[in-house]
């Protein structure tokens, strides 16, 4: 029994690590979402953390609602895709992992 135990720790310990990791990484990935075909476009880190926004100068005539939900819209579609990115890294983690009772929402 003590050896399981001990072992399922190391598991845990070693998980634990490895999100860490995985956290740090994540925070220099950058994904891209847009709208309006491609006329507007948001580039966020898997942190949310916006790093650039660009916009078409042709959305400059435009009436100022567009042009806000546009960006609305851009920065929407990067959540989407940093969520997807943050999932898709954060599951490879746990595989190989069988810690009883330990379900992860990844």
């Amino acid at each position: 029994m003590k050896g399981g135990i001990g072992k399922m720790m190391q598991q845990a310990q070693k998980m634990q690590e490895n999100m860490q990791k995985a956290q740090e990484e994540l925070a220099n990935i950058e994904v891209t979402g847009s709208a309006g075909g491609d006329m507007v476009s948001v580039t966020m880190t898997c942190r949310h953390d916006i790093r650039k926004v660009h916009l078409d100068a042709s959305l400059m005539e435009d009436d100022k609602e567009v042009l806000e939900d546009l960006i609305a819209a851009a920065v929407n579609d990067a959540v989407r895709k940093v969520e997807k990115t943050s999932q898709e890294k954060m599951s490879g983690l746990t595989a190989g992992f069988n810690i009883p009772g330990l379900n992860l929402p990844f």
